[in-house]
């Protein structure tokens, strides 16, 4: 391992077969948040590529290479600073680098204050052609809860009784739905939303929740990303499962920031308001949703880090709200709560 290179924690050997090695383009100032989002990922080891550390090695009279390769000292000078991180070439990994992109996302608008950088993915190891479709073959129907069974597009569900079949094609940019946060929701929503509800889904992404929300019974739901790619998908993933733009809306914008945005949905009153985010961004929203849900209405947040969870329940419990439920799931976890002021 070259000396400037910061290792942190790393468990497993880069040349192991069955590893994708992922580089994120930062700014020496998201060295910090953009490890502490891998991590609550379940990435085990990050590597920090900072450049000044090569140039401090260079000039360090002290240093143990007598001779380096001007080859070497060319490319490193023009490196980019960034963190690289390995996840396993399988269906978990896959979800977990769509998982750190839309956490690094969300992160970017509403931390303005931090210079991210570019937040560029590269991906190693595998042929970029075939970076776009190469996460499909790990994609396969799943059953969620006692009601559904996710269905990717290009694959046939099979016999699957009673359930609804969710059919949906997340394109590269966003989640399958396999990931603990986002079967977390569902099973929730199994439980929560009734006939006719009026849903609100904030942080649609693919519409996979607000899509399963119309599937098992809900009147009318509108859904907000703050990726403007999330419009398009999401309306793609309804029109496969029959769903229209007559009882399904979405839009870009972001919610706690966009003082236009926020007033297509206060006054609404929805029955079910729908978050799977991140522990930081749900305390945020903790003081809108009284002003989007019902009293009775009920809010189901994910996306939460264990070791965040009380900072959430207290936020919920400080805003009016009285917790359910929480379900836990591999160091992540699930809040259903009634709004009761």
């Amino acid at each position: 391992m070259f000396p400037y290179l910061t290792l942190r924690r790393i468990k497993m050997s880069e040349n192991e077969c069955g590893w994708i090695e992922i580089f994120i383009e930062t700014e020496k100032e998201g060295f910090e948040p953009v490890s502490g989002i891998i991590y609550q990922c379940g990435v085990t080891g990050v590597m920090i590529e900072d450049s000044d550390d090569f140039t401090d090695f260079l000039e360090n009279p002290a240093r143990d290479w007598d001779y380096i390769e001007d080859e070497l000292v060319e490319k490193k000078k023009d490196s980019k600073d960034g963190i690289t991180f390995f996840v396993r070439d399988n269906a978990n990994g896959m979800e977990t680098i769509n998982l750190i992109k839309d956490m690094l996302k969300t992160a970017k608008e509403n931390e303005k204050e931090i210079n991210f950088g570019s937040l560029e993915f590269t991906v190693k190891n595998i042929k970029e052609d075939d970076w776009a479709n190469n996460w499909k073959k790990y994609f396969k129907p799943f059953t969620v809860g006692d009601k559904m069974v996710v269905c990717p597009s290009w694959e046939d569900p099979g016999e699957t009784g009673d359930k609804k079949i969710l059919k949906i094609d997340p394109g590269h940019v966003f989640g399958t739905g396999t990931h603990e946060t986002t079967r977390l929701c569902i099973e929730f929503i199994e439980n929560y939303v009734n006939d006719g509800d009026n849903v609100l889904d904030i942080g649609c992404g693919s519409g996979i929740l607000s899509i399963a929300s119309l599937l098992l019974g809900a009147g009318h739901a509108d859904a907000v990303d703050i990726d403007p790619n999330a419009v398009d998908i999401a309306y793609t993933n309804a029109g496969m499962n029959g769903i229209g733009k007559d009882v399904y809306t979405v839009v870009s914008g972001n919610i706690l920031l966009d003082e236009e945005l926020d007033k297509q949905y206060s006054g609404k009153k929805y029955d079910v308001v729908e978050a799977n985010i991140v522990a930081d961004v749900i305390i945020a929203l903790t003081e809108k949703i009284p002003e989007y849900i019902k009293k009775g209405g009920i809010f189901i947040s994910s996306g939460i880090i264990v070791e965040r969870l009380d900072d959430v329940l207290d936020a919920l419990k400080n805003a009016g709200f009285e917790v359910l439920e929480v379900n836990r799931d591999k160091g992540w976890a699930s809040i259903a709560s009634k709004y009761n002021n």
